[in-house]
């Protein structure tokens, strides 16, 4: 792992790994073997099960296997000693299935994401929950630290398939009044819907005082538009279809999507919000060490 770790990092070769949850791992895995050859190594990286016992403690929740190995006292921690409640919401919109040339889709990346997210969280003791969402919300699984909840929320990521169309808005907004304690929301979607509906949705997350990520993943292409000759476009949620020469259209589109950007970068910054551009051909380490700063941040 550790002269290999960057391969475990590169979307398309962990797409071609089976499983959630070896995907998950390996990326993980690579990354906190990437700390220790990067300048992020002073990331808290420590993953602790157990905590020293305490006058007080009750002793039935003394971990005996441990103090058989080090003749100390050590007890299991337990959901309610959690570091940190997160939210992942993943994008399950139509407009996630979008990939061009040998790039994984925008879905297939945000769950991989969201994976090792996942995963890490709960190595680190913070409690996790999901929401996947389309035009409603698909599945809501409340926040957990414990170990065997890591396997809920990777089944849940890889059964999802995107489908219908986008309403980024009314999830959040339905999210920011159902989340009762103050937490972390990570958002994973490609935001394509009215920028002003989703700004109104982020900032009532932090009108309730919530911590948020967001994490945009978009296609290289969806950039920069560099499709070469002429090619037909089809709108993945409404099957429309439009003939076009992309060349004559590739300066100003890549213009729109870069004030599009500019636009939810310059609200989430005047709301103390942390934006990540993020396409499909980025190594998952990015993504990676903007949550552990956003984590080391709160603590």
């Amino acid at each position: 792992m550790a002269t290999n770790y960057r391969q475990y990092l590169q979307p398309e070769t962990v797409s071609k790994l089976k499983g959630m949850e070896l995907k998950a791992r390996m990326v993980v895995e690579g990354f906190i073997a990437g700390l220790h050859k990067s300048p992020y190594h002073g990331f808290s990286v420590e993953f602790a099960e157990h905590r020293q016992y305490m006058p007080g403690d009750n002793v039935h929740d003394i971990d005996w296997k441990v103090y058989a190995k080090t003749d100390r006292y050590y007890i299991k921690q337990y959901e309610e000693e959690t570091n940190l409640k997160a939210y992942l919401l993943l994008d399950c919109s139509a407009s996630m299935k979008y990939h061009s040339g040998s790039e994984i889709s925008k879905f297939d990346y945000a769950g991989m994401l969201c994976g090792a997210l996942s995963y890490m969280m709960l190595r680190q003791r913070d409690a996790a929950g999901l929401v996947t969402f389309d035009e409603k919300i698909r599945r809501y699984v409340p926040p957990r630290s414990k170990s065997g909840h890591l396997h809920v929320l990777l089944s849940e990521i890889a059964n999802q398939q995107p489908s219908d169309k986008t309403d980024i808005s009314s999830t959040l907004h339905e999210m920011a009044e159902r989340i009762k304690r103050r937490g972390l929301v990570v958002i994973l979607s490609d935001l394509l819907d009215e920028p002003d509906k989703i700004i109104s949705g982020l900032r009532h997350f932090r009108y309730h005082k919530h911590e948020v990520i967001v994490f945009h993943i978009l296609d290289p292409r969806e950039r920069d538009f560099d499709f070469g000759g002429e090619a037909q476009f089809r709108d993945m949620e409404t099957g429309e279809e439009l003939s076009t020469l992309p060349f004559q259209m590739k300066k100003e589109f890549a213009r729109k999507v870069q004030a599009f950007s500019d636009t939810i970068a310059s609200a989430c910054r005047q709301s103390n919000i942390d934006y990540h551009p993020i396409d499909t051909s980025m190594p998952f380490d990015q993504a990676l060490y903007a949550f552990l700063a956003k984590r080391e941040r709160l603590y």
